[in-house]
């Protein structure tokens, strides 16, 4: 039983990340996220991805939360702007709809 738990937990980390890299890459706002991409937003979507895929279960309050940890770090960065990184935590904070609906 444990073996099957595992293969699941993966399962859904597995989806959860695709739909969370799908959201962010493409979609009705893919196309103007593209055109801003930083190279630091890259590492904080990615550094948010590496997360959920290291969670068992995940549900919103442990996602939104998990979202503001990781922009506390980068707020932390001299090369980032505020405003910038407010946006990306928005965006990243409202992407959980998306990552829901692939999760069910």
């Amino acid at each position: 039983m444990k073996k099957t738990g595992k293969i699941l937990g993966a399962g859904i980390g597995l989806a959860a990340i695709t739909a969370a890299g799908a959201y962010f890459l493409s979609g009705e706002k893919g196309a103007k996220n593209r055109d801003r991409i930083f190279s630091w937003t890259l590492k904080m979507k990615g550094d948010v991805l590496e997360k959920i895929e290291s969670m068992k279960t995940i549900d919103r309050d442990t996602y939104l939360r998990l979202v503001d940890k990781v922009a506390e770090r980068y707020a932390k960065k001299d090369a980032i702007s505020a405003s910038e990184l407010q946006h990306l935590t928005v965006e990243l904070k409202n992407a959980w709809t998306h990552i829901n609906k692939k999760l069910k």
